[in-house]
């Protein structure tokens, strides 16, 4: 929208660069969050009488510390993205509406999913089967148009990081496995948002490393990096600058004590939106990487539910996800966020690593 209005008032070429629009949904994302944050945290706090329901087997402290706060924060973070991108990108670009498309549908199951738990006063909403079934149902569509999106050459490679010649094709089989990945990396999200300003903090921290590959991957300077080529790719690095902005204005009331959970419609909708450009950059292998501590929460449920059936009761972990095993072991929430802070930061240095100049 605002390249039609540069057009229109024949402002100067720079405003109208990726580079320079990628400010620009930053800044716009985030003066959005602070500027609505209270006054949508005090609707919240209206039509949210007792707030998110606190899980009975998680740590007892939360149900002290945490009950009567209310979710449906992620409202805070796609609302400012979501505008940021409209005004910022080029929406004649494919890869911005698909975008757009996952952070909407995944954030609508969200929005779902917390409204029945607040009403019902609930841990448990939607089913799992209803919710994997409208992840993997949006996945697909969004990996076709991607799919379509990409040159016929790496539509359907598997690249991997530091290894420069390495990469393979996986034909066909690539389309399950790029659901796969948007859909677990959803999930993945939402186990982590577990404390105040854990999920945010770290989306803030991984998104630049896509950020700056996106812009690579889209412009000239490719032929100096060892990343492949993905024609109009840079606009996705607009739409990354507005989803960075609108977590660090979320993180503003979300950092402890926090004001507001994200909630499902934030977490499932960032997640689902983090795999998703993963997979528009050829990048799956190393989002693994850089968001290992995504990766490292929903293992450690996965592990914890099959020790449990193996052995007839017994727990891996004192509590799952992983994060909640600190908190038992006597770390302050506080602590346990800082410091998975600080291994997103080193996992983002090895991420920009792997893009290493020639």
């Amino acid at each position: 929208m605002l390249q039609y209005l540069f057009n229109v008032l024949s402002a100067p070429e720079y405003l109208n660069t990726v580079y320079c629009r990628c400010f620009m949904a930053f800044f716009v994302a985030l003066i959005l969050a602070l500027s609505c944050g209270e006054r949508v945290i005090n609707f919240l706090h209206l039509h949210q009488k007792k707030g998110q329901p606190i899980r009975e087997c998680g740590p007892k402290s939360h149900l002290e510390t945490k009950k009567g706060t209310p979710t449906m924060g992620g409202l805070l973070i796609l609302g400012g993205s979501i505008v940021s991108i409209l005004l910022c990108a080029d929406l004649s670009n494919l890869l911005v509406w698909v975008t757009i498309l996952v952070l909407v549908v995944y954030g609508f199951v969200g929005l779902i999913d917390d409204y029945t738990k607040v009403t019902k006063q609930t841990s448990n909403a939607m089913t799992a089967k209803m919710k994997l079934l409208l992840q993997f149902s949006t996945a697909l569509i969004s990996v076709i148009v991607i799919s379509y999106c990409t040159p016929e050459t790496t539509r359907f490679v598997l690249t991997f990081p530091f290894f420069i010649n390495l990469s393979v094709n996986l034909c066909w089989f690539y389309i399950p496995f790029a659901m796969v990945v948007i859909a677990g990396a959803s999930n993945a999200v939402n186990l982590t948002d577990g404390l105040d300003g854990l999920a945010s903090g770290l989306m803030v921290l991984v998104l630049p490393v896509f950020l700056v590959i996106a812009y690579i991957c889209g412009t000239d300077l490719v032929s100096e990096y060892y990343i492949l080529p993905i024609p109009h790719a840079a606009e996705v690095a607009v739409t990354c600058a507005a989803v960075i902005g609108g977590c660090l204005g979320f993180l503003w009331f979300n950092a402890s004590p926090a004001k507001v959970f994200m909630g499902d419609t934030g977490s499932l909708a960032l997640g689902a939106y983090l795999g998703t450009i993963a997979v528009m950059l050829k990048h799956e292998i190393l989002l693994a990487i850089v968001g290992f501590i995504f990766v490292a929460e929903a293992l450690s449920v996965m592990i914890q539910v099959f020790w449990f059936k193996k052995t007839g009761g017994q727990r891996f972990f004192k509590m799952a996800p992983i994060h909640h095993h600190f908190e038992q072991c006597g770390w302050p929430e506080t602590r346990v966020v800082i410091r998975f802070w600080i291994i997103g930061l080193i996992l983002a240095v090895v991420g920009f690593l792997a893009i290493i100049h020639k």
